[in-house]
C-alpha cells in the first residue's frame, strides 16, 4: 500500500503546510476517493514566493556554471533513487499504470541530466570584428530572470522536470505551480533539488487556484519568463497576460496528431505500435496519435486489427493491479466529454467499431474506442479528444493524406509509417508540425527539441532549446581606448 505524503508548499526554502486560502482535496481518479489534501496559496504567500525567487535569482545567476551543473546532476541522481516511490504516488494521483509512471520518472532524470550539461556547454561565441579598433565582440546567453512554471496533471514529473531543468541550468530562479490534482508528485520532484543542495529561494513550489496564481505571478514585475503546458484556450489567455508585461512566454499547447500510414509500411509492426501508443495514458497525451490516415489498399484490414487490439487492452485501477494497461481519465468532466463526442458520431460522422462507452462503477473510466471513416468535418477530426478515442480515415494518394493532416491549426506532432524512402522524405518536408516522426513515435528524447506550431504553441523545451529558452542574447563589444 502506497502512503500518500503530506503535501506542502516551498517558499524561500521553508516547507509550508498551511495555505492562506485553506486546503483542497486530492482524489484518486480510479476510485473517486480522497487520498489527501493540499494547501491553497494566498496572494500574500505568492508575494513571498516572488520575493524569494527574486533574491534567489541574484544568488543563482552568479553561481559558476559547474556548480549549477553539480547541484542539478545530483537532483537527477536522487530522482532515480526515489523513482519507485515517486511513480507509485503518480499512479495514485492520476491513474497512470505503474510501468508508465516509472518510465516517466526515470526519463525525467535523463532530461534533467542533459539540461545540466548545457550549463557547462553554453559559453557564448566571439564574433570577428570589421575594424582593428574593435578588440572584441562577445555574444553570451544571460539568464532571463525569475520564471513562472505552470504544468498540467498528465505528466506530473516529466513536464515540471523539463521546465525546472532548463531554468536552473540557465541560471534562473523559478516558481512552480503544478496541477491541483497532482501536487505530491511535483513536491517529490522539488524535494530532489532541495536535497541536492539548491540554495533557498531558487526553486519555489505553490498550490491552489490556477487562475488566481497565474494572473498574480505573471503580472508581477519580478517575473521575466512564463512557461506553460496546457490547453490552447488557456495558453492564449496567458499569452495576453505575458505580453502586457513584455514577459518571455513559451506555451506548449494542444495537439491533434495525424498518422499517415502508407501501403508499403510493415503492417504488423505499424498497427501494433499505433494501438499501443494511441491508448498510452488513456490517450491523455498532447502528442497522442489521434487521426489515422491509412492507404485505401490496407484500410479495412488496418481498422479490423486496430479495433481487435484495442479491445484486448486491460482497463482498471493501476494502483491496485499492475497488469492494468489503461488507467482512468483525469476527472468526471473528461468522461462526460468523451460521452458527448460519441453522441456526435453516426452516419457520415463515423462508425463506432470498438468501445464507445463509459465503464460503469467507481472511477473515471472510458473504453478504448475506434471510429471508422469519420467525416473530415466531424468533431472527432476537428477537436482534440484528449482521451482514448482514435479516428481512422482512408486516403487514395499521399498528397491527399498530407492535405488532411495539415487541415487543422494544430501543429505539435505528426507521424508516418512507410517503407518508401521517397515518401518518408516527402512527408518529413510536407507535414506541418513542430515534430515529425517516421516509422516510430519517438518525439520526446532529452537531446531533441519538444514544441509545436500554430495553435499548438511556439518555442521548444528539451534539447539545447530547453536551455536557451531561459536566456537572453547579449552582445558586449570593446574598442581600443581612445579609438
Amino acid at each position: 500500500m502506497t502512503t500518500y505524503p503530506e503535501v506542502r508548499m516551498l517558499i524561500g526554502g521553508e516547507w509550508i503546510a498551511e495555505g492562506g486560502q485553506g486546503a483542497m482535496q486530492v482524489v484518486n481518479p480510479a476510485t473517486e476517493k480522497a487520498i489527501g489534501s493540499a494547501p491553497k496559496v494566498s496572494k500574500e504567500q505568492l508575494d513571498a514566493a516572488l520575493a524569494a525567487a527574486d533574491s534567489g535569482f541574484a544568488v543563482w545567476r552568479d553561481t559558476p556554471a559547474i556548480e549549477r551543473y553539480r547541484v542539478i546532476r545530483r537532483a537527477a541522481e536522487l530522482l532515480r533513487e526515489r523513482a519507485e516511490t515517486i511513480a507509485r504516488v503518480v499512479t495514485l494521483e492520476m491513474g497512470k499504470p505503474h510501468a508508465q509512471a516509472l518510465g516517466e520518472t526515470t526519463g525525467a532524470a535523463d532530461l534533467i541530466d542533459f539540461l545540466a550539461e548545457e550549463a557547462k556547454r553554453q559559453g557564448g561565441r566571439i564574433v570577428p570584428a570589421r575594424s582593428h579598433a574593435i578588440l572584441e565582440q562577445r555574444v553570451t546567453q544571460e539568464p532571463v530572470g525569475p520564471a513562472v512554471l505552470l504544468t498540467p496533471w498528465n505528466f506530473p514529473i516529466n513536464l515540471p522536470a523539463k521546465k525546472i531543468g532548463g531554468a536552473l541550468a540557465a541560471g534562473c530562479s523559478a516558481i512552480l505551480k503544478p496541477a491541483e490534482t497532482t501536487p505530491a508528485s511535483a513536491q517529490m520532484l522539488v524535494e530532489c533539488f532541495v536535497d541536492a543542495g539548491l540554495p533557498d529561494g531558487v526553486l519555489n513550489l505553490v498550490h491552489g487556484d490556477p487562475a488566481m496564481i497565474s494572473e498574480h505571478l505573471i503580472a508581477s514585475p519580478v517575473t521575466r519568463k512564463v512557461s506553460f503546458t496546457g490547453s490552447t484556450a488557456v495558453g492564449k489567455q496567458l499569452g495576453v497576460l505575458a505580453a502586457q508585461g513584455m514577459k518571455r512566454f513559451t506555451p506548449e499547447l494542444g495537439g491533434h496528431a495525424p498518422v499517415v500510414i502508407g501501403e508499403s509500411a510493415d503492417f504488423d509492426r505499424t498497427v501494433a505500435a499505433c494501438a499501443a501508443t494511441k491508448f498510452r495514458n488513456a490517450g491523455q497525451v498532447c502528442v497522442s496519435p489521434t487521426r489515422f490516415l491509412v492507404a485505401r489498399g490496407i484500410y479495412d484490414r488496418f481498422v479490423a486489427e486496430f479495433a481487435a487490439r484495442s479491445q484486448k487492452l486491460k482497463v482498471g485501477d493501476a494502483s491496485s493491479d499492475e497488469s492494468v494497461e489503461i488507467g482512468p481519465l483525469a476527472h468526471a468532466g473528461r468522461v462526460a466529454a468523451m460521452t458527448e463526442l460519441m453522441k456526435s458520431l453516426g452516419g457520415e460522422k463515423g462508425e463506432i467499431v470498438a468501445g464507445g462507452s463509459a465503464i460503469q462503477g467507481p472511477g473515471h473510466f472510458f473504453q478504448p474506442t475506434v471510429i471508422a471513416a469519420p467525416s473530415l468535418d466531424s468533431r472527432l477530426m476537428v477537436e482534440e479528444p484528449f482521451g482514448p478515442v482514435a479516428g481512422i480515415v482512408p486516403y487514395d494518394d499521399i498528397e491527399e493524406a498530407v492535405r488532411i493532416a495539415n487541415s487543422l491549426r494544430y501543429g505539435l506532432a505528426a507521424y508516418a509509417f512507410t517503407a518508401s524512402l521517397d515518401e518518408s522524405h516527402y512527408l518529413g518536408r510536407s507535414l506541418r508540425a513542430g515534430m515529425v516522426a517516421i516509422n516510430h513515435f519517438g518525439v520526446g528524447s532529452p537531446e531533441t527539441p519538444f514544441g509545436g506550431t500554430g495553435d499548438s504553441g511556439f518555442g521548444s523545451e528539451s534539447g539545447v532549446e530547453g536551455y536557451l529558452g531561459y536566456t537572453e542574447t547579449k552582445l558586449v563589444t570593446v574598442a581600443k581606448a581612445g579609438a
